[in-house]
């Protein structure tokens, strides 16, 4: 359950100001339909974030050991410092792709998603905790906790909430679990002594 619970809120927090919300709010303006929107992002992190959990949970299995350890914890401290980077959102997006708003969403979500901080952040957490599906299923819930208000509030989410003090927010989670991973490999018997 902590492996749901860690994705669900990494991601949520993370996504806040991501492009991929900046493309909800977008799609939610131009087209004014959000059941097909909400639906395409569902379908679209799923079969996104699924693929990165797979990897993360392979790569696992195949590395172990306190090196692995290292890697993972500098994985999870690098997305806190690139989480401290804004976003540029991408204006054509969702103007690009053929098809209704479903297909226009499910597309776009799945291309924008595509080496985001989210999705490597999904790899990471899989490495971590070893839990596929819970893994895949809180960085999905996650996802449509930050998106779903967004198609619904549009541009006036922004507003809501200063974007630098997510962003930083956001930063000091993922640093904050790489330091744990870090702690942990080093407290492992054996390691150094």
């Amino acid at each position: 359950m902590e492996a749901f619970l860690v994705s669900t809120g990494l991601v949520a927090v993370a996504e806040i100001g991501d492009k991929t919300q900046l493309l909800a709010m977008m799609l939610a303006a131009r087209y004014r339909k959000p059941v097909p929107i909400i639906f395409g992002i569902f379908f679209a992190t799923i079969l996104n974030h699924a693929g990165a959990a797979a990897l993360g949970f392979v790569v696992a299995k195949w590395l172990s050991g306190p090196t692995f350890q290292f890697l993972v914890a500098a994985g999870f401290i690098g997305m806190g410092l690139w989480a401290l980077v804004p976003d540029k959102e991408d204006e054509d997006a969702g103007a690009r792709t053929a098809g209704g708003v479903f297909l226009t969403t499910l597309v776009a979500f799945f291309l924008v998603e595509i080496g985001d901080k989210t999705q490597i952040a999904t790899t990471l957490l899989a490495a971590r905790f070893q839990e596929l599906l819970l893994v895949t299923a809180g960085t999905t819930l996650g996802m449509m906790l930050a998106n779903v208000p967004a198609v619904f509030l549009g541009e006036a989410a922004t507003k809501v909430v200063p974007l630098k003090y997510v962003r930083i927010a956001a930063a000091l989670v993922f640093i904050a679990i790489g330091i744990s991973v870090m702690a942990a490999a080093f407290l492992k018997p054996g390691i150094f002594f």
